[in-house]
């Protein structure tokens, strides 16, 4: 869905956009209406609007509390989590009782995924970060000096973490990813909160970026992740609206098969959304889903077998070429993608693909509209994804 950039002025003039199915709420840049009551915001530029994130959505009550629901963007009836962030050292009144209360800024979080590691990252503020899971493909060099450090603690896998360690972190917050495989029972009984971060749930790029908000208003960053946002926003839709009409949409297909199974997205996804923005058409574009779709590559072959582009994201230890992805199945190179050199590559050896990707959405569909059109952007020069050679 095509949404009107947000104006400056208009920003502050909302301070409670409708997400997770509740009502919206009108306010002005001074005040914040609570019924029949107003409540005065100290400083506007702090005021966390979400705009594109159908996954959280924030009200603001008096005494700078601010409740926070959240949700699966995907899903219109899933569960809803509630927290209530309360200035330190305050005890306001007026939080329901279905509210988890956390008191901010917090000093240590943990994560568990990239993706929320990536919020920290593009606020300058890895410092928070006390413990995360997979270190695999993790090129930030601050991260990797507070791991070598002992700043920053490995904590294990989902459904196999280290409680101990954990413990000795001592962190004020755990963000956790509840849709995946699980395994928190163990930390609810430590009686640290756990955060849901369902930034990877939503579909589109700017949905999924403008979570760095929600990880400001935890580390007392609001003015530093709405600023983040506004760049990465203004430049994403200055690039949407470069490839907008453009003359010819080619066709894209994404993934690869792996143990028999063609893995790729709904028409609806984040991915999908990418594609349309690069001007380019997904070959699943009417498909109705917007998780994963599995396929067989008898499916895929005659969705795709004449599309002009082939987007591929992998680890391959070595130079990837045209004769090493035949070497994986020697039916890549029935493709017209494979046989008119159409495939747009990203190798997460060498890329920092998931700790740095989902926090520049902007410089992605850059990547992407220089591979589609390039005469579009004839100078630029591609961070992540590149024409494989």
């Amino acid at each position: 869905m095509t949404r009107i950039p947000v104006i400056a002025t208009a920003f502050f003039c909302v301070l409670c956009v409708a997400a997770c199915g509740s009502k919206s709420r009108q306010t002005s840049v001074e005040s914040v209406s609570v019924g029949s009551s107003t409540v005065t915001v100290a400083d506007s530029a702090t005021v966390i609007v979400p705009v594109y994130a159908k996954g959280y959505s924030v009200e603001y009550l008096s005494g700078d509390v601010r409740l926070i629901d959240i949700c699966d963007p995907q899903k219109e009836n899933g569960n809803t989590f509630h927290y209530a962030l309360v200035p330190k050292g305050r005890k306001p009144s007026g939080i329901p009782e279905n509210y988890t209360v956390i008191e901010t800024p917090v000093k240590h979080v943990m994560c568990m995924t990239s993706l929320q590691l990536s919020n920290f990252i593009r606020l300058d503020a890895c410092d928070y970060v006390v413990g995360i899971t997979s270190t695999r493909h993790l090129f930030n060099k601050e991260m990797n000096e507070r791991l070598k450090s002992g700043k920053t603690a490995k904590i294990g896998i989902e459904g196999n973490f280290d409680n101990e360690v954990i413990m000795s972190m001592n962190p004020d917050v755990i963000f956790i990813s509840p849709f995946k495989r699980g395994g928190y029972d163990a930390m609810r009984e430590i009686g640290i909160p756990l955060v849901p971060h369902l930034g990877y749930k939503e579909m589109t790029p700017l949905g999924q970026a403008e979570w760095i908000k929600f990880i400001g208003m935890f580390i007392g960053q609001e003015a530093e992740a709405n600023a983040k946002f506004a760049a990465i926003e203004k430049r994403y839709n200055e690039l949407k609206e470069l490839a907008a009409n453009v003359g010819k949409r080619p066709v894209v297909f994404s993934g690869e098969i792996r143990g028999g199974n063609w893995y790729a997205v709904g028409g609806k996804s984040f991915l999908a959304q990418l594609f349309r923005d690069a001007g380019a058409d997904y070959f699943l574009k009417d498909d109705p889903r917007s998780g994963g779709v599995t396929l067989d590559f008898e499916t895929v072959y005659n969705q795709a077998e004449s599309a002009d582009f082939w987007r591929i994201v992998n680890s391959y230890d070595g130079t990837f070429s045209y004769d090493a992805l035949k070497s994986l199945d020697s039916r890549y190179a029935d493709f017209r993608a494979f046989r008119e050199k159409g495939v747009v590559y990203c190798n997460m050896r060498e890329k920092p693909f998931y700790e740095s990707m989902p926090m520049e959405p902007e410089i992605v569909l850059e990547d992407l509209i220089h591979a589609f059109h390039p005469d579009l952007l004839p100078d630029y020069k591609p961070t992540y994804y590149e024409r494989l050679k």
